[in-house]
């Protein structure tokens, strides 16, 4: 059967559990993106969606010819998939867009990155030879995140009749840190997103950032304001780069800011286990205020500059010492990679020192969860009455937009401008700069004390952009851009 509507993505809709006995069981992906788009697609008559086997699990459903229908999982050798994923992906690829790099010491361009790229390239071929088998004439092909970012040029090659987007989750890097890259990788990297008719971004920032470099590294490109995409979506032209048989073509640059689907976030966060969670958080937390935060403990969240605010919130406004509770849900994130257990182990220690610092026989200043526990969050998200989202540089983070969503009174935000969500949220959150914790602090001080009138008031607005373009919405805009003329 060949598909009119393809989704490529390294994590797919769904993963399996491998009984003793052998016994292999489907279980469906969670999130909003997975459910957004699984929703999406299960609209479309012939669509598919493309993803890599993570697990051993899903890599013996492959060799048995298990499917579920709408799916194709690829069963990419162990070590080529490693080396594209930890030692590109989120080793070289992530650390770049995020500008993370301690640069007197990273990154480190050597012979180990050179077959870490060689199986980059491999991974993405083998997804864009997928994609080519499967797709129809004329097929709409939405390749999702930097993971995949040489399946556009890779697929163009090997189908120039399918009409090809690419959606960046992340930032896009500036020219400085694009220019640390090795000049062949970053046009290959540059070639590879070009070959999409379509790349789409969070926000204007990201994609201004992406035609930058891209105007750069082609002097023959072109970039100007060119029409609105759409629902959701501005858009931008940039002319691609030549290739064998391609010529000049042009790739559009759009914008579609992911939301939230508040309907089915507000039922999720209403669940009995949800509410079981609630009380016993309330038990916890008695009569005081809550500082709420949930994030992995990803580099880019900055969480341990959040928890110095906090302590400095304790040490220079005593007077809210036994009063608020700062929930602090922090999941491991990334443990394969030293640099994350590393961060993570530096979150335990300094939540643990607050605690020690400011605690009290009676009074935790903070509760930390480095469990990932769905159902915790959303009761913490109902029972925030402040929201905690410094990151330093981020795409979107949908917690800013998930927690006005569902908090039960309301609840204020505070904001950093790394925060992709910055641009649609700012004017109705506290915001500030993710570097200066003593600006965070003062932040967390005035959101505790903001009138109950005035949050209630600043939610409902919050709530009411986080979700003007729910996944759905999200993904139809784009697929009806591509399609377009």
């Amino acid at each position: 059967m060949a598909y009119s509507v393809l989704v490529a993505a390294n994590r797919g809709p769904l993963s399996y559990a491998l009984a003793a006995d052998g016994t292999l069981t489907a279980r469906r992906g969670g999130g909003g993106l997975v459910s957004g788009l699984s929703a999406a697609l299960a609209r479309q008559p012939d669509a598919l969606w493309v993803c890599a086997a993570l697990s051993e699990a899903d890599r013996e459903a492959v060799r048995q010819g298990v499917s579920e229908p709408g799916v194709r999982m690829l069963d990419i050798d162990e070590t080529v998939y490693d080396d594209a994923y930890n030692g590109i992906a989120n080793s070289v690829l992530w650390f770049t867009h995020h500008h993370l790099y301690d640069v007197p010491t990273a990154p480190v361009f050597d012979a180990e990155f050179r077959r870490h790229w060689d199986s980059y390239v491999v991974y993405n071929r083998a997804f864009a030879r997928a994609l080519a088998q499967e797709a129809a004439e004329g097929a709409a092909v939405l390749v999702q995140d930097y993971h995949l970012a040489l399946v556009p040029g890779e697929l163009r090659e090997l189908r120039p009749d399918l009409r090809i987007s690419h959606f960046t989750h992340t930032p896009w890097a500036s020219r400085d840190f694009l220019d640390m890259l090795p000049d062949d990788v970053r046009a290959q990297l540059m070639w590879g997103m070009l070959g999409a008719d379509v790349v789409g971004f969070h926000t204007s920032a990201w994609a201004h950032a992406f035609m930058e470099g891209a105007r750069l590294d082609d002097e023959r490109g072109t970039a100007a304001p060119c029409f609105p995409a759409g629902t959701g979506g501005e858009r931008y032209v940039e002319k691609g780069p030549a290739g064998p048989g391609r010529g000049h073509r042009r790739t559009d640059v759009a914008v579609y800011a992911l939301g939230v689907d508040g309907d089915e976030l507000r039922a999720l966060a209403h669940r009995l286990e949800v509410n079981d969670k609630l009380a016993a958080l309330r038990a916890e937390v008695g009569d005081r205020r809550t500082i709420v935060r949930v994030d992995r403990t990803e580099l880019s969240k900055n969480i341990v500059r959040g928890l110095l605010a906090y302590r400095e919130l304790l040490t220079t406004r005593p007077e809210w010492r036994g009063r608020v509770v700062h929930l602090a849900s922090a999941y491991p994130s990334r443990q394969d990679l030293e640099v994350y257990r590393a961060y993570t182990q530096s979150v335990r220690e300094l939540a643990a020192r607050i605690n020690e610092e400011f605690g009290s026989q009676d009074w935790q200043p903070v509760l930390l969860s480095v469990q990932d526990d769905f159902a915790r969050s959303l009761a913490a998200y109902r029972l925030a009455d402040v929201a905690l989202v410094n990151p330093v540089r981020d795409g979107m983070n949908l917690v800013a937009k998930e927690i006005p969503v569902v908090s039960d009174g309301g609840c204020a935000l505070v904001l950093s401008t790394g925060a992709g969500a910055y641009g649609e949220l700012r004017e109705d959150a506290l915001t500030v700069n993710p570097f200066d914790v003593s600006d965070t602090a003062q932040a967390l001080h005035e959101a505790l004390g903001m009138p109950a009138a005035e949050r209630a008031e600043r939610t409902k607005r919050l709530a009411a952009a986080a979700t003007a373009l729910p996944p759905s919405a999200w993904f139809e805009a784009q697929l009806s851009a591509l399609r377009g003329p």
